[in-house]
């Protein structure tokens, strides 16, 4: 049980490092781009838009199946903590970055334009004015899709990821041990509720509205 919460808690954290990386530069990238007005910026984001959107609606229980090869040639296994990584950022990645691009729209243009009048550089506007005005935003973001992660951990495990739901699938279920799934599913959810307050804690104190 100790060795199954640690792998679940070691998928997440790994995954929602890389995730946050990933999806912010993506939702970047899509915010800046829905603001073009050149006819390719256009077009780009209407590319990256399709993309991200295929795999924001792929189940993740067959996304890991379809990227079991790509993870075993990645990470050189395809089981264990370690080779659900590569399917759980690449399902939760585009997620963020949606929320990301929310975030950034909900940014009020006034400020923007203000900024612009000034002469600030587009890395200015990012560091000095998206990120600040949408943190709160952005740290609610991070606290769902981390949550999301963590139910997809525990899918991960029915088909070799290991953590807490391989522990409730191959202890519990599949021995019919009802013992070992309710305490797995208990964990899971202590570490959601956990999850879920301190990211609460921190968009309260993020917002300064």
């Amino acid at each position: 049980m100790k060795q199954a919460t640690i792998d679940t808690l070691f998928m997440t954290a790994i995954s929602m490092v890389c995730v946050i990386i990933l999806g912010f530069l993506l939702g970047l990238v899509l915010y800046n781009l829905s603001r073009s007005s050149h006819p390719f910026g256009k077009v780009a984001y209407g590319v990256l838009s399709v993309v991200s959107n295929i795999f924001r609606s792929i189940p993740y229980i067959v996304l890991i199946i379809l990227l079991m090869d790509f993870s075993r040639a990645l990470v050189g296994t395809g089981i264990g903590a370690v080779a659900a990584i590569p399917s759980l950022v690449v399902s939760a990645a585009p997620f963020y970055a949606r929320l990301v691009e929310i975030a950034f729209r909900e940014v009020d243009n006034g400020v923007l334009e203000a900024a612009d009048a000034m002469g600030a550089s587009k890395i200015q506007k990012i560091v000095k004015i998206l990120i600040p005005e949408s943190k709160p935003a952005l740290l609610s973001g991070i606290t769902l899709t981390t949550i999301t992660m963590i139910g997809f951990t525990a899918m991960a495990g029915i088909i070799g990821g290991g953590g807490l739901g391989g522990l409730a699938y191959q202890e519990g279920f599949s021995r019919n041990n009802n013992t070992v799934t309710l305490v797995a599913t208990a964990l899971i959810l202590v570490i959601v509720f956990i999850v879920q307050f301190v990211g609460d804690q921190l968009v309260k104190r993020s917002d300064k509205r």
